[in-house]
């Protein structure tokens, strides 16, 4: 059947659609309806159904008889370590831990934070957490105490499972001091604490809180897996608010592997037992759903990569892990390939491995130029496909769906809507725009399964963010514009839609302008405060390593670029050359934060950011332009 047939028929009858997609999971009772709607403006999927999400990532596939087949690969450069771990042996694993909190008196609802980096640990907890019906929320480990401190006050979770450090090429993380000062800032204390000692770093347990990973299961009985409600929260994952205030995102348990499950063959053309790899990190709603819940639901092997994609040890670590663990599909975010193709814009270290396992490249997290998918596209001769999701939908919005039907790929786009989303391009009125037309997307409600229901103890924050600007739709706060062809483009976060002289413009358009320089290996481009035009366009390029040209002169080419492809309304005269952009831990560059330094405003600084140094590069870079100004 083709896409727009199956799409069609998830429009028409979403009631069908959605329980013939659930039925290719395991239910302890089976839902008798799919959607419930009587709370609408709110939605649920399937919650008068019974199921577990350990059961289905884990169990079900030893029962069916694949327990030798590899879940995990874990894949460190940092410590030059692989390991292979099987389905029997994950849940041998996760049913000891999950015994282990359960006579430590976690139980169904209660809450567990996990600390923890790049270790099949990591997805240990939380599938022992999803064996026994608690709620985990992972928090990106190293996240500074005080915003963990925040979390711990919204989650009150009775248990924080956590390990002793992190590592980064050349350095050690030290977590669990960062742990004990965030216990130390919160209102709320855990009532114990599970700690993986490393052998890079042991930490000096806590009397009385802190338990040893192997010492606190050692003599427990192995936990059996908890029936949940179909609408029972998996997980809370905190996503960054514009107060300053995170929101934590809610999954439901039954539309999140509902969804995920069918995503992995539709979407992702995976089959049971292939390898399929998120290069992201668990901390991110990428690595719950793609790292950890949808490739061991759909019984695929998972790749956990502890490792950056350039110096660890060098801009071939992504071949080389194709090549031995036999990669089909890889999903990562731009930024990653930006900063390969900057390190070795010839591609010279691919031809040093196999990868000819690698049948598609699917990128999403930033938008990805043309020129960054040009260039995939050349080096790995395979589809490179740009999908757009977010935290809070947990899977595409929109992608091109592979399993179903390759459709054309439009550089540019991230294709088409999944079934179950009905994007629109909306002015701010609230009506829809024409083809071409640039508005705010948004989507129509109810929202697919597997989509936020809410936030955590924050309903009308809720409605409030995503509810209220657009009667009867999800706000996604993403700009952009459809064709004729009903492909969807993302120029930019709303807030990043500049107006020059009363001309609304994409700032994600003058990007790729500027990308498409043969020396800029990344660029960003902002809106700063302007007496006379309200706002100017400003750029920040960062170069190819080797690239020879001045720096100046690759100035003066792209301003002439951007006027010659968009037009002398986008009014742009101002870039500078950087080092680097600042960016969040996960790959996205802090756009806003850059505008406040550009026009003097204060800032918090964000609690994701990679590097904060470079902030301070940026404020000098800012001054030879001129900014901010007195």
């Amino acid at each position: 059947m083709s896409y727009q047939k199956i799409y069609e028929y998830a429009r028409s009858n979403p009631e069908g659609f959605w329980m013939e997609a659930a039925s290719a999971i395991d239910w302890d009772v089976e839902p008798s309806h799919a959607l419930s709607d009587e709370n609408a403006p709110l939605y649920e999927w399937f919650a008068d159904g019974q199921l577990n999400g350990c059961w289905n990532a884990v169990d079900r596939h030893v029962a069916a008889g694949h327990g030798d087949r590899t879940a995990i690969i874990y894949d460190s450069p940092i410590t030059n370590t692989v390991q292979k771990i099987s389905y029997a042996e994950l849940q041998e694993r996760v049913a000891l831990l999950a015994g282990g909190l359960q006579a430590k008196g976690v139980t169904k609802g209660d809450r567990v934070i996990i600390y923890m980096p790049m270790v099949p640990q990591a997805v240990e907890a939380m599938l022992a957490c999803a064996r026994i019906g608690a709620v985990h929320s992972v928090v990106f480990g190293g996240f500074a105490a005080a915003e963990l401190a925040v979390r711990i006050d919204d989650a009150q979770p009775k248990c924080i499972i956590a390990a002793s450090c992190g590592l980064e090429p050349g350095r050690v993380v030290h977590y669990k001091p960062l742990l004990d000062a965030a216990i130390e800032a919160a209102a709320h204390k855990p009532d114990f604490c599970v700690i993986f000692q490393r052998e890079q770093e042991v930490a000096s347990l806590t009397d009385g809180r802190d338990v040893d990973w192997y010492g606190f299961q050692h003599g427990v009985a192995p936990a059996p897996c908890v029936p949940v409600e179909g609408n029972h929260p998996a997980y809370i994952l905190y996503t960054s608010g514009t107060t300053g205030q995170p929101k934590g995102v809610v999954r439901h348990t039954g539309g999140h592997l509902v969804a995920l499950n069918w995503s992995m063959r539709n979407l992702y053309d995976m089959n049971p037992g292939e390898v399929f790899w998120a290069a992201s990190d668990v901390g991110w709603v990428v690595g719950h759903s793609y790292i950890c819940y949808a490739p061991l639901t759909f019984g695929c092997t998972t790749i956990v990569f502890e490792g950056k994609p350039i110096g660890t040890p060098d801009a071939g670590t992504f071949w080389r892990v194709i090549d031995e663990h036999k990669v089909k599909c890889l999903f990562t975010a731009p930024t990653a390939f930006r900063a390969i193709k900057r390190e070795d814009p010839e591609g010279s270290f691919i031809g040093k491995y196999d990868i000819s396992s690698l049948e598609s490249l699917f990128l999403a997290g930033e938008r990805a130029d043309p020129d960054t998918i040009q260039w995939a596209q050349a080096k790995l001769g395979v589809p490179v496909i740009d999908h757009w999701w977010q935290t809070e939908t947990g899977w595409a919005i929109c992608g091109n769906p592979l399993g179903i039907e390759k459709l054309p790929v439009k550089i540019g786009s991230p294709s088409v809507p999944m079934p179950g989303y009905d994007v629109q391009i909306l002015d701010e009125g609230g009506h829809e725009v024409p083809a071409g037309e640039l508005g705010a997307i948004a989507i129509k409600l109810p929202l697919p399964p597997a989509t936020l229901p809410t936030l955590w103890n924050a309903e009308a924050r809720f409605r409030k963010s995503y509810l209220e600007h657009f009667k009867g739709y999800y706000e996604t706060g993403d700009a952009g514009y459809k064709d004729e062809d009903g492909y969807l483009y993302i120029m930019a976060r709303t807030d990043d839609v500049i107006n020059v002289a009363g001309h609304r413009l994409s700032t994600g358009g003058m990007e790729e302008v500027l990308a498409s320089h043969p020396d800029v290996a990344e660029c960003a481009v902002i809106g700063v405060a302007d007496d006379l035009k309200g706002q100017m366009p400003l750029g920040f390029l960062c170069l190819n390593k080797g690239a020879t040209k001045d720096a100046a002169d690759v100035v003066s080419e792209c301003v002439k670029l951007v006027r010659d492809k968009i037009g002398p309304v986008a009014a742009f005269k101002l870039a500078v050359v950087v080092d680097r952009l600042p960016k969040t831990r996960s790959g996205k560059i802090l756009r806003g934060t850059m505008v406040k330094i550009a026009d003097g405003e204060s800032y918090k600084m964000p609690a994701t950011i990679d590097d904060p140094a470079i902030l301070d590069e940026i404020a000098v870079a800012l001054k030879t332009l001129g900014y901010p100004k007195a």
